[in-house]
């Protein structure tokens, strides 16, 4: 029965996407918009972790200003930002003793405070004081969970782990220390906090023993660093898998582990994020703005991170509907609550991940349409072999001497830019190789797999796919790379099913060509394509196309980061008709 209804909703969910553009975009936005909710939560997180820890300094010495602590968390951020290019693997070492020494004593001198201030406040974990503290507070305590959201925050970005760890060590870690270390800790600030109601301003340092209080001021910090790091580390990944996915501007991606996929770096974003990090602790000082906004961030991710997730369930896991609809409810209406708490703190700094999320989604958005419409004029002018037999059979077109690699990013069919080509310039290289750079999530491709060749019917064309993974060097530059192209072409000739029924000497003298073409010379010929927006475009494509040529203009091209001199490669522009 359940199996029954669960396909009948996915039936009806896939249909409903499958049909509606209007639902397909709301989708999209709503995912884009958690997305840059995330990448914002990257901006805000190492900002009031590092400002809450280095305001420490205040109680002992109550002369320090606000403006000094500010400063001072700005450079502990700075020095963290610069120290990004050299990887977390170098560091990493730091992280788990300093994780261990703060779930340790922070909960150790929570027992104490409990044991002094107030012993029976585990008490405060039944429910019944739950459905008692809101019954008797009414709106005022709904209102009060925003100020409880900061409380797990950090666990939004858990996903980020998954790029160094397993999902069964971070679920124990999770569960026997992380969880009790935070309840007793929580439970000792309470305790603490009913017998010193007037300290609630600052309710962690206050509470700290006067004798501990200074080493656990510097664990503290450093575990703020590590926090910082953490969402540093979860918007690079972010990131970088938006632009694997062509839904981001190209930024260098660096991988600083040849052993995990999921520890890179980015320099572009690392300085902007080091930017935005210290302009809001400069401009938004207090904390009390920085952690609404916190708030905001954290909460709309959850909520987001939810209704994506059902759709999973429904739509591709086949989860038994009783079990989504669990889920659903429970996570839905919990967050959905505590959303609507925060969202009351709009005016009081809230509207920052807003302005943040909404400027990164218009980047991402028109981006995304940029390269969908582009993808789409390829497919629909692309160049099929029979039609560029034709071209070459007119009797203008010359087949000049060399070895030309023509690059396309269409698997089925070759990219208009060659009709372009040939249609100007009269010529096709005799030899013609159409590369295709296929990017894997491995960490190296295997040295018999990292080249696939492909032949065409026509003579001395070829089809080939240079497959790479993330801790490959893509440098196609020099004698190395040729050599393996020609080893791998002449395997292919030699092997190929239908030149096994040819004679030895046509396969001699197509082996020959490619020599002889090498010795010609070498040329790397790419696109360079923009759209051509006319009069008869409307409004909408006007702006998001102007945007994106924009935005292309600016980001990182393709073909340079595979190292091709600029002696061997050739432009040729193309506008596409929007």
């Amino acid at each position: 029965m359940n199996s029954t209804r669960v396909t009948e909703t996915n039936t009806w969910l896939a249909k409903l996407f499958e049909t509606s553009i209007v639902a397909r975009r709301l989708l999209l936005f709503v995912a884009m918009l958690g997305t840059c909710m995330l990448i914002g939560d990257g901006i805000l997180t190492p900002a009031i972790s590092v400002l809450s820890a280095m305001d420490g300094v205040r109680a002992p010495f109550p002369s320090v200003t606000k403006s000094l602590v500010e400063a001072l968390s700005a450079v502990v951020l700075i020095f963290l930002f610069l120290l990004q290019k050299y990887g977390t693997s170098r560091v990493s070492f730091l992280f788990s003793p300093i994780m261990g020494a703060w779930t340790l004593c922070t909960p150790l001198v929570g027992i104490y405070s409990i044991i002094h201030n107030y012993p029976t406040i585990f008490k405060a974990l039944s429910p019944h004081y739950i459905f008692q503290f809101f019954s008797r507070n009414g709106k005022s305590g709904w209102l009060l969970l925003g100020g409880t959201v900061l409380c797990i925050t950090g666990s939004e970005a858990m996903f980020a782990d998954l790029g160094h760890f397993n999902p069964r060590s971070i679920q124990i870690a999770f569960i026997f220390t992380i969880y009790p270390s935070l309840v007793l800790t929580y439970a000792g600030q309470t305790a603490y906090l009913i017998k010193n109601p007037n300290d609630h301003n600052d309710g962690f340092y206050k509470f700290i023993p006067t004798q501990v209080y200074w080493p656990i001021f510097i664990i503290s910090t450093l575990a703020a660093v590590v926090a910082s790091q953490s969402l540093i580390s979860a918007t690079f990944s972010v990131i970088k898998q938006s632009v694997v996915l062509d839904y981001f501007p190209r930024v260098k991606i660096v991988h600083t582990s040849h052993n995990k996929e999921g520890e890179v770096y980015s320099p572009e974003v690392n300085y902007i994020l080091m930017v935005l990090c210290v302009a809001v602790i400069l401009i938004f000082g207090d904390g009390k703005d920085i952690g609404n906004a916190f708030g905001v961030v954290v909460s709309l991710v959850m909520l987001i991170t939810t209704i994506l997730l059902t759709l999973v369930m429904i739509m591709i896991w086949r989860t038994p509907a009783i079990l989504v609809s669990l889920y659903f409810c429970v996570f839905f209406v919990m967050e959905g609550v505590y959303v609507s708490a925060v969202f009351t703190k709009f005016a009081e700094g809230g509207w920052i991940p807003f302005a943040i999320s909404f400027i990164l989604a218009f980047i991402m958005f028109g981006w995304f349409y940029g390269r969908q419409r582009k993808i789409d004029y390829e497919l629909t002018h692309k160049i099929t072999f029979e039609r560029l037999e034709e071209l070459l059979a007119d009797s203008v077109v010359q087949r000049v001497p060399g070895l030309c690699f023509f690059y396309t990013n269409i698997q089925d069919g070759l990219t208009p830019i060659l009709g372009h080509y040939i249609k100007n310039m009269k010529s096709l290289h005799k030899v013609t190789v159409f590369t295709t750079l296929r990017y894997l999530l491995v960490p190296k491709v295997a040295p018999h797999e990292r080249i696939v060749i492909r032949k065409s019917n026509l003579k001395g064309v070829y089809c080939c796919v240079i497959q790479y993974g993330y801790a490959d060097t893509l440098n196609i530059e020099g004698d190395d790379f040729l050599d393996q192209v020609i080893k791998s072409l002449k395997m292919h000739i030699q092997n190929c099913p239908d030149n096994l029924s040819s004679d030895s000497q046509s396969i001699e003298e197509e082996v020959a060509s490619l020599e002889e073409a090498r010795l010609a010379g070498v040329v790397h010929v790419r696109g360079k394509t923009r759209f051509y927006i006319g009069l008869n475009c409307g409004w909408f494509d006007k702006i998001m196309l102007g945007f994106y040529e924009i935005m292309h203009s600016n980001c990182r091209s393709g073909l340079p980061t595979v190292g091709v001199s600029l002696q061997q490669r050739i432009e040729v522009g193309m506008l596409y008709e929007a």
